[in-house]
């Protein structure tokens, strides 16, 4: 046997944790808590070769009925980020999003599909110019075994007087399968509604830091009508007021 011992100094990484408070916590334009409050934490791990890993959990309610209903999200990641030169970044990774509350063989009829699975992986990339980033997200099988997704990003930040910040976001989310394929499997069906395989989503974002607290105030929006969004107003637009503390 081979044996590789590594040594690891006191400063070969660094550790943090962040706490948030939400009025509603949305991803990709769409809200996971039902446009509820959320409360989030993670915890990270940063070694000086930019290989990096952590977690991060939030609640989530999709207003599933029966014991199917989850109510935590938990994401594992992993990956490594470095610069190529002053103004140029790169980052990739993997994430695992994991919701250990559902039992997936209790789901009941409705909107959402019987006995699929709501765990599923991604893998991504990013690359960074001055304020500009650009970034692409891709899983082989999707949230509730819905097939292949894509996400395509783009984010610009601009610093403006008095230390505040104005964020700029937009996404394309892409899905293998609409909903009115008829020739999908059992075990593969499409993530959103009325026919739909894709969708925009986009953010304007204000934020301070405020005596060590990050406070911002989003405009979230998709291109996503009521019936598209399982009849919900989880993809309707909404401002959300988040405040955050990294430690």
């Amino acid at each position: 046997a081979i044996i590789l011992t590594i040594p690891i100094t006191a400063h070969a990484f660094e550790t943090s944790s962040n706490f948030t408070l939400t009025s509603d916590y949305k991803f990709r334009g769409i809200s996971q808590t039902a446009t509820s409050p959320a409360i989030q934490g993670g915890f990270d791990i940063a070694f000086e070769n930019g290989i990096y890993m952590g977690i991060w959990g939030s609640n989530v309610d999709f207003e599933l009925t029966g014991n199917a209903d989850p109510s935590m999200e938990l994401d594992y990641f992993a990956g490594y980020s470095s610069s190529v030169s002053e103004n140029l970044s790169y980052d990739i990774g993997a994430v695992y999003y994991d919701y250990p509350t559902t039992s997936p063989t209790n789901f009941s009829s409705g909107s959402y599909n019987k006995d699929r699975d709501l765990d599923y992986s991604e893998i991504y990339g990013s690359l960074g110019y001055k304020d500009l980033t650009l970034g692409y997200a891709y899983s082989s099988d999707y949230w509730q075994e819905t097939g292949e997704f894509y996400y395509i990003y783009a984010d610009y930040s601009l610093g403006l007087p008095a230390e505040f910040f104005l964020d700029f976001h937009f996404g394309l989310n892409n899905f293998d399968n609409a909903s009115d394929d008829n020739n999908l499997s059992d075990s593969m069906e499409a993530f959103l509604s009325d026919g739909e395989d894709r969708y925009t989503d986009y953010s304007v974002t204000v934020s301070k830091s405020f005596y060590g607290f990050d406070l911002t105030l989003s405009f979230i929006d998709t291109d996503l009508d009521k019936k598209e969004c399982w009849g919900s107003d989880w993809c309707e637009s909404s401002a959300v007021f988040l405040v955050s503390k990294s430690m």
